[in-house]
Parts: C-alpha cells; sequence; structure tokens
C-alpha cells in the first residue's frame, strides 16, 4: 500500500501548491466587504415601482461602505430574474439606480460566476443601498454580496482567469488526448471520461462566466439555468465513470445498480431545476445539493469496498478524486448555510477538478495499457484455444495410426456429399486375416500392415477420393465421381490384392475384403452403408481377397432378411420358434451322454427351417437378443422337466449372452429359480465369440459359469487359427472337431484324419473330452474309435427331433 498512498499525498500536496499560487493575488490584495449577512429583506418597496414580484434586500448600515472610493465595484451572485434593480441612495438625497432586463446585462459580469456594478458615489456618501429582483428565484439563493475597490475587483478577475486558463488547458489537453491517444479503442469508462471531461469543461466556463465571451447571454439567468443541467451531468457522468473503471467484481453489483441510479436520479433533477416553473427554485437547490451528497457517500462506499476487495486502480481513482471529494464537501457545507461565503471554495472546486482531470488522464492511460495487456493475453490465449481447437478438431477426425480419417470424419464427409448430392461410391474394406497376424507375430505387425493399406489407399485416392479408417481393420473410401469413373478406381483397388508387404522383419501377401455400394441420390446415410456393408460381407462370404459390389443379387436378399424380421416377430410371439434335440453319444458303447438343443423356426410359408436358413434373423440386434433369452428359457424348462437326467444339454450361446460377469450370474439367477443343477447345462460357443471384437467380457463370463460348475464346449473346433493359443484363456471341457474334417476322415488324400488325431491328442493331453461332429457313417464311427475319440455325433444316431431323447442307449443307423 505504500506506492498508493504515496501517489494521494503527493497529489494531494500538488492540489493544495496549486490552490495557494492561484488563491494568493485575490486573497491577499482582494478580499473586499462581505454584506449579504449584513442586508435585511425588504417587502413592498416603493421603488423602483411598487410590485409584489419584486424581492428587495436592504443594506441600512452602511458602515462598512465608508472605506470604499468613488467606482467601486459590487458582486452579485448569478441567479434567475427577469430585472435586477440597484439603488444607493446618498446622504444628500441623491438616489443613482441601474434598472437592467435579464436578457441585456451588457458588460455587469465579472470571472468567477458574479454579475459586477460599478458605483459612482464613495461609500461614506452611501446611506442606502438597495438590490431588488423580479420573479424567478428564491432571493435567499442570492449568497454573495461583495464590494470591492477597482483594483481589488481586478486581482479577483486575474485570479480566476489564471485558475480557468490552467483549469481549461488541462481539460481540453485531458480531453484531446484521451480522444485521440485511444481513438480505435472505446471502453466504457473511456466514453464516460471523455463524457465527463467535455462536461466539466463547459460547466467550469459556465459557471466562471468565460462562456459569455463566446455567447453573451450566458452572463447571467440563462448560464444559471445551463449550470443546473451541467452540474447533474457532471456528478452522472462521474459516477458512471468510477464504476467502470474500476475492476470487475470489486464493487458489489447492489452497490453498483445504486449509483448508477442517483447519478441517473442527479443528471434528471439538474434538467429538472433548468426551469423553475416545473419545481421551486429553492426545493430543486436542496435536492441537487442532496443528491450531490449521496453520490459523494455513495463513491467513497465504493471506494472503500474496491480497497477492501483488492482493487488496484482504486488508488489512482482516489488520487485524483480526494481533492474533489474535500472541496464539495465545504461546497454543500456553504449552500446549506453551515459556513460562510469564500471564493476559495469556488476556486478550489475547479482547481481539483483539474487535477482530477490530469490524474485521470493517466489513470485512463494506465488502465489502457493493463486492458491492452489483458486483451493481447486473452488474444494469445484465445488463438492458443482456437490451435487446440483444431488440433482437438483434428485428433477427433482423425486415425492416430494411419494419418487417415476416421469414423466421425467418415460420416461427416459421406453426409456433406449426400447434401450436395454429388455423384459417389462407398467401398468398404476389410483386411483378412488381421487377427491371425496379430496373434503369429504380434500386434506391431499388424500395426504395420494397417499402416501400409493406409498409405496405399492414400496413393491410389487422387483427388477425387478421400479415405477413413473406421474400424480396427476396416477402412472406407469415398470416390467422387460417376459409376463409370468409380469402376476404374475399384479396378485399381483390386490391382493391390495379392500384393506383397512388408516392414523389417515382417512380410505378407495382402487380402482385402471389399465392399462396394453407389449413391443412386436416394439413399441416405445409413441405407449406403448397409448396402457397401452387405457387399462387404458377400466377398467374405465368397472366400475373401475380392471385392463385391452391391447388386439386384443382394437387394434380394435384403429384401429376405427385412421380411424374415418382420415375420420372426410375430412368430416369436406365437411361439413358432422351438428347440429340436440331437443325441450325443459314447462312441464306444454307444450310450447317451448329452444332448445338444438345436433352433428350429417353424415358419408360417417355409415350414420347419434351421439357423442357416433364418441366419439375418439372429444377426439383427433387435429381435436376436429376444429369441436367444426364449432359447434359454425352453432349455432351462426342460431341464426342469427332466430332474433325472444323467446328462447335460448343451445350448449355442451367442457373444451377446455373454456380456461379462453380470450375464452369466442372471443366468445363474435362472437356473437356480428353476431348480437345475448348473452341471445339467453345457454351453456351446465358437472361437469367433471368444477372439472377436466382444473384447474380454464373453471370457469373463463363461469363467463365472464354469466356476459355478456350467460346462463349456468350444464348437467347430479347428477351423480358426487362433484356437491352439487360446484354450488357456477360457475354461474349456470339451472340444468339438468340425464336420468338415469328419467328412473327409476317410478320403483318400485329404489331410482331415491328421487334423483330427492332432485335435485327439490334443485334448486328451489337455485332460478335455472331444466330440466329432457329422458321423453319418458306421465307416466314420470305426475310425473315430480306432483314433480314440470319446463322444460323436451326427445323423448316424439321430437327426434333430422335437422328443427329448429318453433312452440310455443310441441304435446305431444301418
Amino acid at each position: 500500500m505504500g506506492g498508493p498512498k504515496r501517489i494521494i499525498l503527493a497529489s494531494l500536496l500538488r492540489c493544495c501548491l496549486l490552490l495557494g499560487l492561484l488563491a494568493v493575488p485575490s486573497v491577499a490584495s482582494a478580499t473586499g466587504v462581505e454584506l449579504r449577512s449584513q442586508m435585511q429583506v425588504m417587502h413592498q418597496p416603493s421603488a423602483p415601482t411598487p410590485n409584489a414580484a419584486w424581492q428587495w434586500l436592504e443594506l441600512r448600515d452602511t458602515a462598512a461602505l465608508r472605506g470604499l472610493p468613488a467606482d467601486w465595484v459590487l458582486h452579485l451572485d448569478k441567479i434567475r430574474f427577469d430585472q435586477i434593480a440597484i439603488i444607493a441612495t446618498t446622504r444628500a438625497g441623491h438616489a443613482y439606480r441601474t434598472q437592467l432586463p435579464a436578457t441585456r446585462l451588457g458588460d455587469n459580469w465579472a470571472p468567477g460566476g458574479v454579475m459586477a456594478f460599478r458605483m459612482a458615489p464613495t461609500g461614506s456618501e452611501i446611506a442606502n443601498l438597495r438590490i431588488g429582483f423580479e420573479g424567478r428565484d428564491d432571493i435567499s439563493l442570492l449568497r454573495k454580496v461583495t464590494a470591492l475597490t477597482a483594483r481589488q475587483a481586478d486581482h479577483v478577475g486575474d485570479g480566476w482567469l489564471i485558475l480557468m486558463g490552467v483549469f481549461s488547458g488541462l481539460l481540453a489537453s485531458a480531453f484531446v488526448y484521451a480522444l485521440f491517444a485511444f481513438a480505435g479503442e472505446r471502453y466504457p469508462f473511456h466514453r464516460w471520461y471523455l463524457a465527463w471531461v467535455a462536461t466539466a469543461l463547459l460547466y467550469g466556463l459556465t459557471w466562471t462566466n468565460l462562456a459569455a465571451l463566446v455567447v453573451p447571454a450566458l452572463d447571467g439567468p440563462a448560464g444559471v439555468r445551463l449550470d443546473s443541467v451541467l452540474v447533474g451531468l457532471v456528478v452522472a457522468c462521474g459516477c458512471q465513470f468510477f464504476l467502470d473503471v474500476i475492476e470487475r467484481g470489486k464493487i458489489p453489483p447492489w452497490l453498483r445498480a445504486t449509483t448508477r441510479a442517483i447519478g441517473a436520479i442527479t443528471f434528471l433533477a439538474g434538467t429538472l431545476a433548468a426551469d423553475e416553473r416545473l419545481l421551486n427554485a429553492h426545493a430543486t437547490d436542496v435536492l441537487l445539493n442532496c443528491l450531490l451528497t449521496a453520490c459523494v457517500g455513495l463513491t467513497l462506499l465504493g471506494v472503500i469496498v474496491a480497497i477492501m476487495r483488492g482493487s488496484r486502480v482504486v488508488w489512482w481513482y482516489l488520487s485524483g478524486w480526494a481533492p474533489v471529494i474535500a472541496v464539495l464537501a465545504l461546497r454543500v457545507a456553504r449552500n446549506f448555510g453551515l459556513m460562510g461565503q469564500s471564493d476559495l471554495v469556488d476556486m478550489g472546486t475547479f482547481a481539483s477538478m483539474g487535477l482530477e482531470s490530469l490524474v485521470f488522464s493517466l489513470l485512463i492511460a494506465g488502465r489502457f495499457v493493463s486492458l491492452r495487456r489483458e486483451r493481447d493475453s486473452a488474444e494469445a490465449s484465445a488463438r492458443h484455444m482456437e490451435v487446440e481447437r483444431e488440433t482437438l478438431r483434428r485428433a477427433a477426425h482423425a486415425d492416430f495410426l494411419t494419418g487417415l480419417g476416421n469414423r466421425a470424419f467418415f460420416h461427416d464427409r459421406m453426409r456433406a456429399l449426400l447434401a450436395e448430392d454429388a455423384p459417389f461410391t462407398l467401398f468398404l474394406l476389410d483386411i483378412d486375416f488381421l487377427k491371425e497376424l496379430n496373434d503369429r507375430l504380434g500386434h506391431d505387425a499388424g500395426d504395420a500392415l494397417l499402416q501400409h493399406v493406409g498409405s496405399t489407399l492414400v496413393a491410389l485416392e487422387g483427388d477425387h477420393a478421400c479415405c477413413a479408417r473406421i474400424g480396427g481393420d476396416e477402412f472406407a473410401v469415398l470416390h467422387l465421381g460417376t459409376t463409370l469413373e468409380s469402376t476404374g478406381y475399384a479396378e485399381r483397388l483390386e490391382g493391390i490384392q495379392g500384393s506383397v508387404w512388408g516392414r523389417q522383419t515382417w512380410s505378407g501377401i495382402l487380402s482385402l475384403s471389399i465392399g462396394r455400394a453407389d449413391s443412386d441420390g436416394t439413399l441416405s446415410a445409413a441405407e449406403l452403408f448397409q448396402r457397401a456393408d452387405i457387399a462387404l460381407y458377400e466377398a467374405k462370404k465368397l472366400g475373401r481377397g475380392r471385392l463385391q459390389s452391391f447388386d439386384d443379387r443382394l437387394q434380394r436378399q435384403i429384401q429376405t432378411r427385412i421380411e424374415l424380421i418382420e415375420t420372426a416377430h410375430g412368430s416369436l410371439r406365437d411361439g413358432h420358434f422351438t428347440l429340436h434335440y440331437q443325441p450325443i453319444v459314447d462312441v464306444r458303447s454307444s450310450s447317451l451322454v448329452s444332448v445338444e438343443a438345436l433352433l428350429r423356426w417353424n415358419h408360417p410359408t417355409k415350414g420347419l427351417i434351421g439357423p442357416a436358413e433364418f441366419h439375418p434373423v439372429l444377426a439383427d440386434m433387435e429381435i436376436a437378443p429376444a429369441l436367444q433369452q426364449h432359447v434359454i428359457a425352453m432349455a432351462i424348462a426342460e431341464l426342469h422337466r427332466r430332474p433325472s437326467f444323467p446328462g447335460t444339454l448343451a445350448v449355442n450361446f451367442t457373444a451377446m449372452d455373454l456380456r461379462g460377469r453380470e450375464a452369466a450370474e442372471k443366468l445363474l439367477a435362472k437356473l437356480a429359480v428353476a431348480g437345475v443343477a448348473p452341471s445339467s447345462l453345457c454351453i456351446e460357443v465358437i472361437e469367433g465369440i471368444i477372439l472377436g471384437k466382444g473384447g474380454t467380457e464373453p471370457a469373463e463370463a463363461l469363467r463365472t459359469l464354469h466356476s459355478a460348475g456350467v460346462r463349456i464346449a468350444l464348437d467347430d473346433f479347428g477351423t480358426g487359427y487362433a484356437s491352439l493359443l487360446h484354450l488357456k484363456e477360457i475354461p474349456v471341457n470339451t472340444l468339438k472337431i468340425d464336420k468338415s474334417f469328419v467328412a473327409g476322415l476317410l478320403v483318400a488324400g485329404d489331410e482331415s484324419e491328421e487334423i483330427v488325431r492332432a485335435v485327439l491328442a490334443l485334448g486328451h493331453g489337455l485332460r478335455k473330452s472331444v466330440v466329432a461332429e457329422g458321423v453319418e457313417t458306421m465307416a466314420q464311427l470305426l475310425r473315430l474309435r480306432e483314433l480314440g475319440c470319446d463322444l460323436a455325433q451326427g445323423y448316424l444316431f439321430g437327426r434333430p427331433s422335437p422328443a427329448f431323447p429318453s433312452y440310455t442307449s443310441i441304435q446305431v443307423a444301418a
């Protein structure tokens, strides 16, 4: 606080020095004779004319005038009137009369806000002095009546001219400086400062009569009326400036609002006071002084609060405002009659206002510097945030590994093309065998392959295509142009099939499954993507490493899929989905060991069909979960009806039934409610569920179920490359050899027997039972016995039937 306090003390000393320099000439040699307190109010005088509209003051005891020489000067306050009359009666009975209308005062004014009248007789000759005013103001507002010699009057005028010269120079300079030095920037406090300086300058020139040099009419009542408006405006602008220059948050909202309101009311009161016909002149004078006191009080309160809240600007403000507050307090006290009339109070008012303009100019400059720094910092921060936003936007639309666009970028771009109604073709690409590569060589090798595909697509795209990586091994290309132009691009895509890729110690043959769909201007983004996805699925189904376009055949498949799904909803509700049961037997004794529950659909028009024919229903995310829960419920109900069944009932599960521990616990709860032992249920899963995109949830669910006693069978074992590596990740009880290996068991030159032999060795080595699927002939069964297979399942032992096998020994078909 030392710095701000020193600033305030230095400013106060400068103010006092300035006041002293300006006041010395007038105070030392121009004190004059104060007459107002010695004058009495007269009622109905006889001169100049008897008129109730006139108000008179009379000096009966003229002893105070005796030392005045001839041509002495009488100074009077400016007040509002229609006519003024001054009558000096000599001891010899001669009367000196001056009577002027308000509009023709001529040269009867002087600097310092007074009317000046020269009196011919010496002071000792005057026996009686009367001053009268016709109309308008209350005569009590005439607070100054002073008699001076001509020399004294000149000294007073010179003092005022010096003061107002400095005052006008300071305010004019401050105005020009603030107007042009910061011409490119207009903060609210800057505008209020300019308004305050301009108003204060005009008020000072008008109040002191110097404006009469330019506008003679302002030397009398017209100047008084303008003063009323200007003083209200000066106060209002000062309040607004104070509120806006102090930092945000340093003044409470309620105090800010109150100060603004009182400032506005002060200006309104000053405007109303300009016309004494609207409000009594004495009442408006009291009101203005009260409002001025309230504004000063609220400002001081705001200063105190701002200091307590750590404002730095307030110290500069206070250094300029403190002298003004002090002088205004003296002026209000004088106006309320609490102290006598003194020119020093009026001179101090304008001296302090000049000082205030100087300090505020420095404050404005400092505040602008501060705000510029804040603005520059804010702009730098905004630029930094914009860079960060752009970086985040790019990151949000870019794939970190390949540098291509990501799924969000792809969908935004496709929607934009559809909105533009531009012809384009969508290609969806899947990298074949990426998971196998990750399992064999590690994810670094897989990442290298992804980067190779990304760079290859970028090299192919040119100016008419944009690429994106939309999933783990999935890419999308939007090729702009007609169908014919996109066909050329499709040929280039097919040209990279089978190409050799490599990085460091990794190498391989590139294989891509590609689906293509052309935009025809009528499809939505979802419909177009679905078409390309169906074409991609078809490419995979046909053997991978190829490009498949969406065509009429696939369109019919879509229609069939839609019809199947629509029909499935009703069939599920009506109970047309049922379970058929196929026995699983011991290879050596042909005794029943287990039963597999297989889903069948009694279709309204197609009759009884298996999952291969209604696969789209099982893949639909809306009905498939409900259908799978229906299967589980039927299987549990069947086990509940057969509490003495010694074997297990095997049910095929999908990934959606194995979503973590919670799904497993729900299934165990259902078994408990039905009174079925967990060991009576066998869950069959394919390795794609465990190794697919479901993450660790299926393995977690299977571990939970296995711990509770549920048996786990791995179906179609041997058809996936990574099966051996993942056997340790899930608690498998049984391996099921895929029927394709059993079918080739006795075929000359086929290597199926070696695979069967290897799987049996692996299963027995891991202490797991092995089931051979698709056994249809006695020769296959006998060979399986010779190889040491444990269990078998197939048409040789019975086709799937709605009747649950109830015998323990299966009759082998001839």
